[in-house]
């Protein structure tokens, strides 16, 4: 989220120093794949013990998300397709919710007992092919990652966002209403508020470089 929020930023510099005459005006702003991996990176896996990995693949419309998970003598890669619904970052509220349009998929996955095994397997099959449901929204429920409501993933960024002053004081200038995806890409809509950035502090530039300086994230190969 850095890196997002460090380019949000510049692009909100360049505005403000090319346009005059409006107060908030929508704009679209490209953000790479790379950018939003390192924004799940920073904020998800980095905070979550049990993810070892979570990057996705964007696509028109639509992104496959993949995760690998240690827990409980259980280690595994799993893949779901996704669709981004709605897409909200400003200083109160940073909120991304998908909608998932694909079985959870194990790719391959190592257990320390052939029970554990045995268990995982037969889960997936009771959900999938028995209850016609699929397990990861009650699975990410479970432990705390995200929110489900009406069969919806809500991802709450807040409780790490809401933590940082110079994070929430870019978010008064830039506020992101949605975004689209694209194939490796995705385009976020938003506005750039000039009033906040005419009353920006003096060294409002120097706070932007240095969350996008202090940006140390190596995004995850897609490959």
């Amino acid at each position: 989220m850095q890196a997002l929020i460090g380019h949000l930023s510049q692009f909100a510099r360049q505005v403000y120093e090319k346009t005059s005459g409006f107060i908030e005006e929508e704009r679209e702003i490209p953000v790479t794949e790379a950018f939003f991996n390192a924004t799940l990176k920073r904020y998800v896996t980095d905070n979550v013990g049990l993810l070892k990995d979570l990057h996705a693949d964007l696509h028109e419309d639509w992104l496959r998300l993949y995760a690998t998970i240690d827990i409980q003598g259980i280690y595994a890669e799993v893949s779901v397709d996704l669709k981004l619904l709605q897409m909200e970052l400003n200083k109160k509220t940073q909120l991304l919710v998908f909608e998932q349009i694909s079985e959870t998929k194990l790719i391959k996955a190592e257990f320390k007992s052939k029970m554990k095994k045995w268990g995982v397997h037969s889960a997936l099959f009771f959900y999938q092919k028995i209850l016609k449901q699929d397990p990861l929204g009650k699975i990410l429920a479970h432990f705390n990652i995200v929110q489900v409501k009406d069969d919806l993933l809500f991802l709450d960024l807040n409780r790490w966002l809401g933590q940082s002053a110079s994070i929430l004081d870019i978010l008064n200038k830039v506020h992101v209403n949605r975004a689209q995806l694209a194939e490796q890409k995705m385009l976020v809509l938003g506005n750039i508020n000039l009033e906040a950035i005419f009353r920006r502090s003096p060294d409002f530039a120097l706070e932007a470089a240095e969350i996008s300086n202090d940006e140390t994230i190596t995004p995850q190969n897609n490959a």
